[in-house]
């Protein structure tokens, strides 16, 4: 069996950053995995891993925004380098051939309506069950997002679209932890994004909507009253619809990669032959617990 982890997320989430340490993390642990790039913009020099499989050598942003007869931009270069992706699955198929049992780790682009409404991802992700390769993912935003609650839900709506585009078991992260960590524990810092503790940490992991009802008295607030009934109807969408939740990932403390790996590993039930390993106990527990 082989199995394959979409990394996806907006820019700058530390999606790179995180293949790295989820390629790491694999090699400590004696298991084999391999990076593959699906971000045609991606330089040389962001992979701390060299890739087996680089759409770049298929088709790469750069090339799309030279050619002088398709004058695309950065946003729809991207678009086409996926649409000419899913026209020679036959190429990405020739290079997957060769790797069984192994982990693929997949970093995409950080453009995020290509996981959240437009039908590449999805149709990669058939392509992939179609070759026999078992398929989940994470999303990941960074943490600064939780400074802003406007910010914030509009990520946990993001993912939640993306969620439901692509249909496959799926994990969200909270990335970067390690900088609201060290501001939660000081008392000079904590209050600089409004956290005031791991208690309030924990109602993002676990999103709170009422944080977005709450935000109205804020001094950042409108008083037009349509706004707030958007607010409301998203706080309801949220209520009834409960399908976020995030693993926070401190890349500075080596247990926060192995709960995630962990909970990936559940999620795709990896080595099926073998009983099934619960996961391990989220770091962010103790968020709840003050």
């Amino acid at each position: 069996m082989r199995y394959a982890v979409l990394v996806t997320g907006p820019a700058g989430a530390g999606k790179s950053t995180f293949c790295a340490s989820f390629m790491t993390h694999l090699n400590l642990s004696k298991r084999t995995g391999h990076l593959v790039n699906l971000d045609p913009a991606a330089a040389p020099t962001s992979f701390e891993y060299e890739p087996v499989i680089d759409i770049k050598e298929l088709v790469s942003l750069e090339d799309v925004m030279n050619d002088p007869d398709l004058h695309y931009g950065p946003n729809g270069g991207v678009v086409y380098c996926f649409e000419y992706l899913l026209q020679n699955m036959d190429w990405l198929e020739e290079e997957l051939g060769s790797f069984e049992d192994d982990y693929l780790i997949i970093d995409c682009p950080g453009q995020i309506e290509l996981y959240t409404h437009h039908p590449f991802l999805p149709t990669l992700v058939k392509n992939l069950s179609r070759l026999g390769i078992r398929t989940c993912a994470t999303y990941l935003i960074e943490s600064q997002f939780m400074e802003d609650k406007y910010k914030f839900f509009s990520g946990v709506l993001s993912a939640m679209s993306a969620m439901v585009n692509l249909e496959i078991p799926w994990i969200n992260v909270m990335s970067k932890m390690d900088l609201v960590t060290a501001n939660a524990a000081d008392p000079s810092g904590g209050a600089r994004n409004g956290l005031r503790g791991r208690r309030n940490i924990a109602r993002y992991l676990e999103p709170d909507p009422m944080l977005l009802s709450m935000a109205h008295g804020d001094e950042r607030s409108t008083p037009n009253p349509r706004f707030h009934a958007l607010n409301e109807a998203i706080v309801k969408l949220i209520e009834e619809h409960p399908l976020v939740s995030f693993l926070p990932l401190d890349l500075t403390n080596p247990d926060s990669i192995e709960t995630v790996v962990s909970h990936i590993d559940y999620t795709m039930q990896y080595g099926e032959d073998e009983e099934p390993k619960e996961p391990h106990d989220l770091d962010g527990g103790d968020f709840a617990d003050e």
